[in-house]
């Protein structure tokens, strides 16, 4: 492998460049030749480190392969096999509830609890299949317009903004690089919860707006004057399944924030919370984009 880079080299009189092995020594080398009248140079550079980084890199990248293969059986199973049986017992149990006079009253009640039962089930299982598809149904990254974005989901959320009687005040963000549908997600979660955990008889004022932009990035804040929550359960709150606040008082699944997470995440950027009980909530998420992008984000909207 050696001698053919020399002879080459030397027939035609240019330079080579090139990666080989060189077992005795177990030696990965680059390797580069410069033919001149006087002869043949060649230059040696082990690139050891380098090839043992690569190969720890494929390593890496193979078992997220297998990982987002499991994944994608388990988003199957989820959607398909655990759904159906849930399907049969609300089927059934409706039936059973729509001849009422074979039931005395207790027995109703019992009919209808496990009909309660199978439909947080079933919402447990959808909450689990978004969060298996943030990495397996994930779309190529694109320019998003994220106002357009926030104007979007306050549309959605038209009805619920509505009956809170909440104000949400929007500024102007910045375009970003990413996935249209899973920011759209990220959004819809903060403002969903930052209406949801309001307090008894407060207003919810609910914030969007960026901050710090500088050239290696910028901040997306979405802040509420809510119910809050205890500050050293901060990292906690983005677990699955984890939830702060009384079950009885916020319906939920607890795994909203562990979505918007791993949706942050998979756009190389991190999402911190603050905040306090009876004080309300911030929610930070810094994404990595250039100053120049940003503003000129800016300058082009009407």
């Amino acid at each position: 492998e050696f001698e053919d880079q020399y002879r080459h080299a030397m027939a035609t009189g240019e330079t080579t460049s090139s990666e080989a092995h060189f077992e005795p020594l177990d030696l990965w080398c680059d390797v580069k030749t410069y033919p001149s009248e006087e002869g043949l140079a060649i230059y040696f550079d082990s690139i050891n480190e380098r090839k043992q980084a690569e190969q720890e890199l494929d390593a890496t990248m193979a078992e997220l392969e297998r990982s987002n293969r499991e994944l994608q059986d388990f988003a199957f199973v989820a959607s398909h096999d655990l759904q159906e049986p849930l399907r049969k017992i609300q089927t059934f149990s409706d039936r059973l509830l729509r001849a009422p006079e074979h039931f005395d009253e207790r027995e109703q009640d019992y009919l209808q609890r496990m009909q309660a039962a199978a439909k947080r089930m079933q919402t447990l299982i959808m909450d689990l299949l978004s969060y298996s598809r943030v990495s397996t149904r994930g779309q190529p990254f694109e320019s998003c317009d994220l106002n357009r974005i926030v104007e979007e989901v306050l549309q959605d959320l038209e009805y619920t903004i509505s009956a809170a009687d909440a104000h949400i005040k929007t500024s102007e963000l910045p375009a970003l690089q990413g996935d249209a549908s899973q920011l759209r997600q990220v959004i819809q979660n903060l403002l969903s919860n930052a209406i949801k955990f309001r307090r008894p008889n407060v207003t919810p004022e609910i914030l969007v707006y960026p901050e710090n932009l500088t050239d290696r990035g910028w901040t997306l804040v979405i802040q509420d004057n809510g119910a809050g929550f205890d500050p050293r359960y901060a990292d906690r709150m983005f677990q699955p399944f984890q939830r702060l606040h009384n079950k009885n008082d916020y319906a939920g699944t607890g795994i909203g924030l562990a979505i918007v997470r791993k949706i942050v995440e998979r756009h190389q950027g991190t999402i911190v919370a603050d905040g306090k009980p009876g004080e309300g909530a911030t929610f930070r998420i810094h994404f990595s984009s250039s100053h120049a992008q940003a503003n000129q984000a800016l300058e082009s909207r009407p």
